[in-house]
């Protein structure tokens, strides 16, 4: 005979109803920013692997488009910021376990790095010296593009900070499938075949790490299934696998692969912002607070 429960079901509230957490203050930038950032820091990579390979047309692209998107993500984050001295500020000290501050002394360093790099390709001038700062940002770009997941993690938003494991190899994934989408929609012909396969490949990676992270968080993974952030996180993956199907096919066939890869970097682009409107979702929910601590 089955035991009758005398204790109800517990229901998740917080005093008055509020919050248990404050919600992220940011605005749309920041989701943007962890976007340009990691398609600057996998541009570099692959410019160094072009480079390396003595692939002209594709070195100059990443180079640029790297360049492009630390120039972008630099107005984001000072837009969040509010004054460009607070960044400076930020450099004020060095403290390895913080995601902040080494995030602050990692773009210090690549940020002129791959600006040289541009800067030497276009120009003509200095060409060792342009590719030894191209060496420098390609070997801290997976660092560029990865710190970020580890920088939201960081922080007691329930499902960033429950997803601390997989939120940078998601960011990783995505970063290197916008990077290789972008290239392939820039350089012409056989110079583009290793753009394509890094976007297919990030694709896959990006859509494999983003199943892995809503099954390791159960039942607190629901904001990406839920309200905003789910209706985005919907739409990124139906983004990212047509664009993966596109580019699998267009190996002999570039416009195809060219569709594939718009809307692979689409995919990689919404997928921020549903990670971003997930934290929100989680903070303003107190059942999201009080689950990880039964």
């Amino acid at each position: 005979m089955k035991e009758k429960s005398l204790v109800g079901k517990a229901e998740f509230r917080s005093y008055y109803g509020r919050p248990i957490l404050k919600a992220p203050v940011w605005k749309w930038y920041i989701p943007a920013y962890l976007f340009a950032g990691g398609l600057s820091g996998a541009s570099a990579t692959l410019a160094l692997g072009a480079q390396l390979r003595g692939v002209a047309s594709l070195r100059r692209s990443g180079r640029l488009v790297s360049l492009a998107g630390m120039a972008a993500s630099t107005v984001f984050l000072v837009a969040d910021l509010g004054r460009p001295s607070r960044f400076a500020n930020m450099l004020r000290v060095a403290r390895p376990t913080s995601p902040m501050s080494m995030g602050s002394w990692l773009l210090a360093v690549f940020g002129p790095a791959t600006g040289a790099a541009a800067l030497s390709d276009v120009t003509g001038l200095l060409p060792r010296a342009g590719d030894a700062a191209g060496a420098v940002a390609g070997l801290l770009g997976p660092a560029v593009a990865t710190y970020t997941g580890v920088l939201v993690a960081d922080s007691a938003i329930p499902v960033w900070h429950e997803g601390r494991d997989h939120l940078p190899l998601l960011f990783a994934g995505g970063a290197a499938a916008s990077a290789g989408g972008v290239a392939l929609l820039l350089v012409p012909g056989a110079d583009a075949e290793p753009a394509r396969r890094l976007a297919l490949d990030g694709a896959q990676f990006e859509l494999g790490a983003k199943a892995a992270m809503e099954q390791r968080l159960g039942p607190l993974g629901r904001p990406y299934v839920e309200g905003r952030a789910g209706r985005l996180s919907q739409v990124s993956s139906r983004l990212t696998r047509a664009g993966a199907v596109l580019l699998a096919m267009g190996r002999r066939r570039p416009a195809v692969a060219r569709v594939g890869a718009a809307l692979v970097v689409a995919g990689a682009a919404v997928e921020r912002f549903a990670v971003f409107h997930a934290g929100v979702q989680s903070a303003a929910d107190p059942r999201y607070v009080v689950e990880p601590q039964r």
